[in-house]
């Protein structure tokens, strides 16, 4: 076994760079570097990509289900910052059912729609080169996370749209957002303000995703018991 450096340090710190017991974690890989019986250097890199696909796949989970988006105050998607005004306005005027209701139909297009990026991002892990990953390695705590942002994006943002399109007027969030900006645009003496509202919910709803990826590759680097398959206890078990 060549006895160099860099690979090998990929996954202790894409998994435990952050965590205070990192060093104790780098001088134990390192005894088995510059000895003998460690992973080898395919393996290694393996267990980087499961660490990533596991994460993806949680963050995904986590927001495709009902109340994903809507319950979590982290990424719940609100009235546009447009409407800011209009929002508090209506409240006051005692239309704030209509606009909860705009809320709701919002946050569930994203759930609906948040699905597609599984595979967009399995597809992203497999092309990841190790330049890739050292690049990962050396950005910080949520490198992977501006990589899939940097890799995916523009693929999501197209895949996001028509579902989110459909799911809105499926919901009723499209009448909803007509009926709050009517009443609004109705008022004498306020400007008329109107969005595009399916590239606003894509854009939230990715923003939201991404949001979740970056905390689910933070887990990952800090906490132990994230490693949840073999292939990662076997190259970060020690």
């Amino acid at each position: 076994m060549r006895r160099c450096l860099p690979l090998f340090l990929l996954p202790v710190l894409i998994l435990g760079l952050a965590c205070p017991s990192s060093a104790g974690f780098l001088d134990n890989l390192l005894g088995q570097i510059t000895g003998s019986g460690g992973p080898d250097e395919e393996t290694m890199v393996a267990g980087l990509k499961e660490a990533l696909r596991i994460g993806t796949k949680n963050a995904v989970s986590s927001v495709s289900v009902r109340d994903g988006y809507f319950r979590n105050l982290d990424i719940r998607i609100p009235v546009p910052e447009k409407l800011d005004k209009a929002e508090s306005l209506l409240r006051k005027m005692g239309m704030g059912e209509r606009v909860d209701e705009f809320i709701l139909g919002m946050n569930r297009a994203a759930e609906t729609a948040a699905p597609q990026a599984a595979d967009i991002f399995t597809e992203a892990i497999r092309q990841m080169t190790i330049n890739d990953a050292v690049a990962i390695v050396k950005d910080g705590e949520t490198a992977a996370t501006d990589y899939f942002r940097i890799k995916t994006s523009d693929r999501l943002s197209a895949l996001f749209r028509p579902v989110i399109q459909d799911s809105l007027a499926r919901v009723g969030a499209v009448n909803s957002y007509k009926r709050v900006v009517g009443a609004y645009n109705a008022i004498p003496l306020v400007e008329d303000v109107g969005i595009d509202l399916e590239g606003y919910v894509t854009e939230e709803a990715l923003g939201g995703l991404f949001f979740m990826v970056g905390e689910e590759e933070k887990n990952i680097r800090q906490d132990p018991a994230a490693r949840v398959t073999e292939l990662l206890r076997e190259v970060f078990g020690k």
